[in-house]
């Protein structure tokens, strides 16, 4: 069997790019009052708080049409571990309901992130010419 690594990339990039798009769209649907709620209570300017329409609308768009891949990923995953950090820092060490790593989804999202940075996002992308994509 040959391996067809392009369409791999592609799949990555799908398999992570909707589901979080789908949390971006929630957001700008519903607002970030919770997000900038979290932030001024750790002493930090409200405004931050809207990087996460980068994270989460910007960034999966980009990643999705394979424009900029590297740079979107790596948007993404501080993304993930912006909200480790805001959210989840107490599920460190927990499992959940059915004995699976608490953070196991934020985890999965960021080592993606993580691998598309490393790889780019493949031949079937908007661009793959810059060192970005």
């Amino acid at each position: 069997m040959t391996k067809n690594l392009d369409l791999g990339s592609l799949l990555i990039r799908l398999g992570i790019g909707f589901p979080m798009l789908v949390y971006g769209i929630s957001k700008l649907q519903n607002g970030i009052a919770f997000i900038t709620g979290l932030l001024e209570n750790i002493g930090l300017p409200q405004f931050l708080g809207y990087g996460v329409y980068i994270g989460e609308v910007i960034a999966p768009i980009l990643i999705l049409i394979g424009f900029r891949t590297r740079l979107a990923s790596l948007i993404f995953a501080v993304n993930c571990l912006t909200a480790i950090g805001l959210t989840q820092l107490g599920s460190l060490f927990k499992l959940n309901p059915f004995g699976g790593w608490a953070l196991e989804l934020l985890a999965i999202y960021f080592l993606i992130a993580m691998a598309l940075f490393s790889t780019g996002g493949g031949k079937f992308c908007l661009s793959i010419q810059n060192k970005w994509d």
